[in-house]
């Protein structure tokens, strides 16, 4: 397979040649699988059909709901059916919508990440102020560029990735099609402007997490100002799992992007494959639904019906 041209499939990265290996492997991925999609269902649907949680908050947690369930289907269905049928390929075709769905995806649940990093401060610390700055037209405007800025984010690195002209086989070290164990297929230096546009991705990524963290450090500001206990213990509870989840997701996703990508398959990176792209859309619906009165009631209404 010398070329772009020629090349009809890639190899991806199989967790193991034991039979009884590959059915944990399946076993494992289905659990979560099965968790993240029952939990972001859920979710959706308590949101879409209870009218009390028709708010700013609920409304992004929705459209993250919808945006975890797309990217935890881009990557975990493949490899459970590559090991059933004791197969590693997936198509030209597959792999480029993969890498197309998968940052696409990602893109917007970063994105939307931020909304509510936004959407907390201005609850928090312009209590006043914020149905006047969070209306209903704000909102639908700022979910709609989350879902945007995703399709340019991956519509860019996935046609300047698939431009470029593989010869380096068609073995994929990861278990899904990922960028950075791609570029290591193509020829001579001709990936360069694939990784000067991931550095300018990184970089804005980067930014946008600084720009959260100040976010986070006001609005602990005014929490440690509430002279209620209670109600210091609901924002905190509040912030600090969404705070969490969104550096596990950058943390992860920048390490497996920055780091040098060897000659052979590494555990960690495929550790930190799963922690981004399978991790955060399982956690969600538990961080978001756990020790949420509104969520729990309105499944109950929900299951009632």
């Amino acid at each position: 397979m010398s070329n772009q041209t020629t090349m009809t499939e890639f190899l991806l990265l199989g967790f193991s040649d034991i039979w009884e290996l590959q059915i944990l492997h399946v076993l494992v991925f289905l659990v979560i699988y099965l968790a993240a999609l029952v939990g972001n269902l859920l979710i959706f649907m308590a949101i879409a059909f209870d009218h009390h949680l028709h708010t700013p908050m609920y409304f992004f947690l929705m459209n993250l709901s919808i945006v975890d369930l797309g990217s935890i289907s881009v990557t975990i269905p493949k490899s459970m059916a590559n090991s059933l049928m004791n197969t590693k390929s997936i198509s030209y075709a597959g792999c480029v919508a993969q890498v197309f769905f998968l940052l696409f995806l990602l893109g917007a649940d970063f994105s939307l990440l931020t909304i509510m990093a936004y959407d907390r401060y201005v609850a928090i610390c312009q209590p006043l102020h914020y149905e006047a700055i969070m209306n209903s037209r704000t909102c639908v405007q700022l979910a709609a560029g989350s879902w945007i800025s995703g399709i340019l984010c991956s519509m860019l690195h996935t046609g300047n990735t698939f431009a470029l002209t593989f010869c380096g086989g068609n073995m994929v070290d990861q278990f899904f099609c990922e960028i950075p164990q791609l570029l290591k297929l193509t020829c001579s230096d001709s990936y360069l402007s694939e990784v000067g546009f991931l550095v300018f991705s990184v970089c804005l990524v980067l930014g946008f997490f600084v720009f959260i963290i100040v976010s986070y450090v006001q609005i602990f500001k005014s929490v440690l100002r509430i002279p209620s206990e209670q109600g210091r213990h609901k924002a905190f509870s509040t912030c600090l799992p969404h705070l969490a989840v969104v550096s596990l997701f950058i943390f992860t996703g920048l390490f497996a992007y920055l780091k040098p990508t060897s000659s052979s398959p590494s555990a960690l990176d495929l550790v930190m494959a799963v922690l981004y792209s399978m991790v955060p859309p399982m956690m969600n619906p538990i961080i978001y639904s756990m020790k949420n009165k509104e969520i729990k009631a309105a499944l109950r209404r929900l299951t009632a019906c």
